[in-house]
């Protein structure tokens, strides 16, 4: 009896101050609790199909300035439950309509001893959870400073992950898949050698994380809406299986500078049974505001071209010459500098690529190494390099768009800041009336090195806000923009569509600097991806580099079939056909495939998928009905099997078959591929060869 009355006793200490609070999807398969503990500290717990997905999870955050942390010693005053549901159309995308229904539960609470109050918003789908907080005008919480925000999430098992380090300024790295108790021991193999943190967790992960339970669960880890708030990593309490959260400080250290009303992004929990319902998930975007531009007519899904792959393979150069002539000296009289003749953006090729995108229907050219200061900036001066707008005495600006214009083409933009956030700002708006003179409507930023304001990265609050200014600012100048090097996205694109591609991890340019895991895109889907589009550059055809660049012996870690396969795989409204022009000429065969695909859809069905192993999809064109298929694979051969029931039924398809050869192989034999043709319907099933590193693709044309 005295046992029973101890254990009586410690059962009562563990029963939270508040009853629960209990919210359902809509479909019921998920449960969320939140409550609060003892001690007045908010939890939640997430369950799917009666699996735990999350345990009891503490929510809250630490403030500087010796201020009381938002932790503990919390009531509930309030809860409001809601329901939504609505049907909205995306200017582009995976899909024509896209429902957003949820389940809401907002909490608010009372912090007794400081008067302060915050409110905790759930809202639950059928494939997931997402909850952020909000900070209500008040007088006792009025400024104030994030040391670190303290949302946890404990895991139910030693999951599989695939993760990347996490890094302040990149996700530029390979993925490593291990256990959630393997990640210390990994790290120092995963991080780069030159990582720009001045402190690096031993255990801290980037999002969107995925993951996998040994029962059969697919959880993926993420936020969304991320506006003015730095960006978040996840460091993992390996002994018990804890993630927490982990801001991106700034050059002082803080995390964040708030003032109320705020809201923080939303955290994001994604989860099914089913990977390929992750893959499908639109979480993230239904949880950004609605489009703020009013008139989005002139947002264009893109596939392009571009003077770039010339110079990623070092066959060309982005400066016009070795000397440095100074922009930051005050002179801009390139005409006494004498060219290196390997500039890759001159007028005479620049031409010739907009005579091939007007040959084969693409859309546009992008130019990359057109203006002055290249020379400065691989010097190390940094600050001032570039203006935007003054063009090297080898790229005729108006002519070239006229030249373009007459073929039917767009050019793209470049705007390298070199990592320089305040020199843009201060030329931003001189650079994008320099666009709309000269018939640009698309700009591709980049990002690279170390930011300036020094001592700040490319993650923290500083460098978002920054951002998010340069795609607002764009919309107001109707220009479309593709951002290199910065955050990765969070959903932003649903609320302003301008921004129609990022890259924001590693993307194809690594093949030509030692290479990408051959499984690498069977996985980006699963993380990068979740937040929306990659600028992944696929389509290189040429995959031995030597034969760009004698110099260049990288391994190309992809068969070619691999490499058109891409296009369905890893969306994006902008696809660049990244290779040569003459490369093109070389395989024009395969070539084809890259020229028919669409870049635009009006659905898409995942029908196998496994991250780390195998993606495959089909996905209808936007406005013709034609539907394309993709599939990639992991590090070993395998056997792909589906349904094409997602044919229209009862009408006949002419499918051609871009496939790997029996031999094909990322390394022995990565440029062997057949081409096939063959006739099927709805009823139709495929079983077909995958190799090593490689995929297949396929498009179908209805015999009328």
């Amino acid at each position: 009896m005295k046992r029973l009355l101890v254990l009586a006793f410690f059962v009562l200490l563990l029963i939270p101050t508040a009853i629960a609070q209990i919210l359902k999807s809509p479909d019921g398969e998920f449960t969320m609790n939140f409550s609060l503990s003892s001690a007045g500290s908010p939890m939640y717990a997430l369950t799917y199909k009666g699996k735990t997905v999350i345990k009891p999870s503490r929510l809250g955050f630490e403030l500087k300035n010796d201020q009381k942390s938002l932790l503990d010693g919390f009531s509930l005053t309030d809860t409001k439950s809601t329901s939504f549901d609505q049907t909205w159309k995306p200017v582009w995308g995976e899909v024509r309509s896209i429902r957003n229904k949820y389940n809401e539960l907002a909490v608010t609470l009372n912090q007794k001893e400081t008067n302060r109050s915050i409110l905790i918003r759930f809202r639950l789908f059928d494939d997931g959870l997402g909850f952020r907080y909000e900070f209500p005008s008040q007088k006792n919480l009025i400024y104030f400073i994030i040391k670190e925000e303290k949302t946890q999430f404990a895991m139910a098992g030693d999951h599989t992950a695939f993760w990347i380090p996490g890094d302040y300024d990149t996700q530029e790295y390979d993925y490593t898949t291990s256990k959630l108790s393997e990640i210390r021991g990994l790290m120092k193999k995963a991080i780069t050698p030159n990582v720009s943190q001045t402190t690096f967790s031993p255990t801290g992960v980037q999002t969107s994380l995925m993951m996998k339970s040994t029962d059969g669960l697919y959880i993926n880890l993420h936020e969304a809406a991320l506006i003015n708030y730095p960006c978040m990593h996840l460091n993992l309490d390996d002994k018990n299986l804890v993630f927490e959260s982990w801001l991106t400080p700034d050059a002082l250290g803080d995390k964040g500078y708030m003032q109320s009303p705020r809201t923080t992004p939303w955290r994001t929990i994604i989860v099914s049974d089913d990977a390929r319902e992750i893959l499908a998930s639109k979480i993230t975007y239904n949880l950004n505001d609605p489009a703020k531009i009013e008139d989005t007519s002139w947002i264009k899904p893109v596939k392009y071209i571009g003077v770039w792959w010339e110079m990623i393979t070092g066959k060309s150069t982005w400066s016009y010459t070795n000397d440095y002539p100074s922009v930051l000296l005050g002179t801009t009289d390139f005409a006494k500098a004498k060219p290196n003749g390997t500039h890759g953006a001159t007028t005479k090729n620049v031409r010739k690529y907009i005579d091939f995108a007007a040959t084969n229907g693409f859309d546009a050219v992008l130019v990359e190494g057109w203006n002055v200061g290249w020379e400065d900036w691989f010097g190390n001066f940094k600050d001032y390099v570039f203006d935007f707008v003054t063009p090297y005495p080898d790229f005729k600006v108006s002519e070239l768009n006229d030249y373009a214009k007459s073929k039917g083409v767009r050019l793209v933009m470049h705007h390298e800041t070199s990592g320089s956030s305040r020199n843009y700002e201060r030329h931003i708006d001189t650079a994008f009336k320099f666009m709309n003179a000269n018939g640009y409507n698309a700009v591709k930023t980049g990002y690279v090195g170390s930011v300036l304001p020094r001592g700040e990265f490319h993650y923290s609050q500083h460098l978002i806000n920054h951002y998010q200014y340069t795609v607002e600012k764009a919309a107001q100048y109707k220009i479309m923009l593709n951002g290199h090097e910065a955050v990765r996205p969070t959903g932003i694109a649903r609320t302003f569509p301008n921004l129609i591609g990022n890259e924001a991890a590693r993307g194809t340019e690594y093949q030509a600097m030692g290479g990408n895991n051959p499984n690498h895109v069977t996985i980006l889907p699963f993380t990068r991806l979740i937040g929306g589009p990659m600028d992944y550059t696929p389509g290189i055809l040429e995959l031995d580099l030597t034969k760009v660049n004698p110099n260049n012996n990288s391994p190309f870690n992809s068969t070619i079939a691999n490499q058109l396969a891409l296009y369905l795989t890893m969306y994006s409204p902008l696809q660049m056909a990244a290779d040569l022009p003459e490369n093109y000429m070389k395989y024009a065969d395969a070539f084809q495939f890259i020229k028919d695909v669409a870049v635009d859809w009006d659905d898409s069905k995942y029908l196998e998928a496994e991250p780390g192993e195998y993606i495959t999809v089909a996905r209808k064109a936007k406005g013709t009905g034609q539907w394309f298929l993709g599939s990639v694979g992991g590090n070993t051969a395998r056997m792909s099997n589906i349904s094409l029931s997602f044919l229209n039924p009862g009408r006949k398809y002419s499918a051609t078959i871009y496939a790997d050869a029996k031999d094909a192989h990322y390394k022995t034999n990565k440029k062997a591929y057949t081409i096939s043709k063959v006739n099927v319907t709805s009823k139709s099933k495929l079983s077909q060869f995958v190799a090593a590193g490689g995929g297949y693709a396929i498009s179908f044309v209805e015999i009328k």
